[in-house]
């Protein structure tokens, strides 16, 4: 009877071994299940932050008609087709506080085309479908409204701006034709960041001078306190890089008086604008135009 109950014991330690092992196992493959879905998500978020950011950009550079928005305070209404609730609050979270101009910006989930009427800015999700998008761009061919998508077909169905990932950066491309028809005007720094464009290229937008990583030039003027910008971390997780240049106005007492975009992406352009607000030149006698060039690069 003992060899008996010693084999019972040994055979009972393999089966604890055995169900220890599998729960070991079962928690190694959880915990490997709960790091891809964190870095999956993770990376979903970078791409909506990032697209949300283009949405905030593409409103800021955007002049409407008047009647658009006809008054100072009149709410900019952004819409968004088909995707989920996921990017919304990305979106919401991207605006909040902000505003275009004198416009405060709304963020909301539109279905019908009645509803796409009083936004400004309609955003297309891939998963609205092209049946429903074509739908939707052909009553509004005569809105001023920007319509934005992310499908490849997007600028062929009448789209005007279509966000593109190619190689894990977000970029966007431009139909020239649909925008110009719809007596919308985008800014040149937009114009200037578009990858691609259909209908008739924009004008080329120049410096009389150039310089190159943080350097100035045109009038003669030494730069006595500057501070580099700060390259965007959601721009540098995206591998968004290149050149931003600005032509800055600079006052008799050499502070920063005022700043035009000559060209840039807009998520740097913005990093680049809030370092040289703070930037002071030497005095001179009157005020001087001044192009500065700075190239982001990892």
């Amino acid at each position: 009877m003992k060899p008996c109950k010693a084999n019972d014991g040994g055979a009972a330690e393999l089966r604890y071994r055995t169900r220890r092992t599998r729960r070991n196992c079962g928690a190694g493959l959880a915990a490997l299940m709960v790091c891809v879905l964190t870095t999956v998500q993770a990376q979903t978020a970078s791409e909506y932050q990032v697209k949300a950011a283009y949405l905030y950009n593409f409103a800021k550079g955007t002049e409407w008609p008047e009647h658009n928005l006809p008054n100072a305070t009149s709410p900019l209404l952004i819409g968004v087709v088909g995707g989920d609730e996921e990017f919304i609050d990305a979106l919401k979270q991207t605006v909040a506080g902000k505003s275009a101009g004198t416009h405060p910006i709304i963020v909301k989930r539109v279905n019908s085309d009645g509803e796409m009427d009083f936004c400004q800015l309609v955003f297309f999700r891939a998963s609205a479908g092209r049946k429903r998008t074509e739908s939707a761009i052909s009553s509004l061919v005569s809105a001023s409204i920007v319509l934005v998508g992310e499908d490849d077909t997007f600028l062929r169905l009448g789209g005007m701006i279509n966000l593109v990932l190619k190689n894990g950066t977000v970029r966007f491309e431009i139909n020239k034709d649909s925008i110009d028809r719809a007596a919308i005007h985008l800014s040149p720094t937009l114009l200037t960041a578009a990858t691609g464009q259909r209908g008739p290229a924009s004008e080329p937008t120049s410096a009389r001078t150039e310089a190159p990583g943080m350097a100035s030039s045109g009038d003669s003027r030494r730069l006595k306190v500057s501070t580099p910008p700060e390259y965007p971390e959601l721009a540098r997780r995206m591998n968004i890089r290149g050149a931003v240049q600005l032509e800055l106005t600079v006052g008799r007492d050499g502070a920063v008086k005022d700043i035009r975009i000559i060209g840039g992406h807009p998520m740097l352009t913005d990093a680049l604008v809030k370092s040289v607000r703070g930037w002071r030149y030497e005095p001179a006698p009157k005020e001087s135009l001044i192009v500065v060039k700075f190239v982001f690069a990892p």
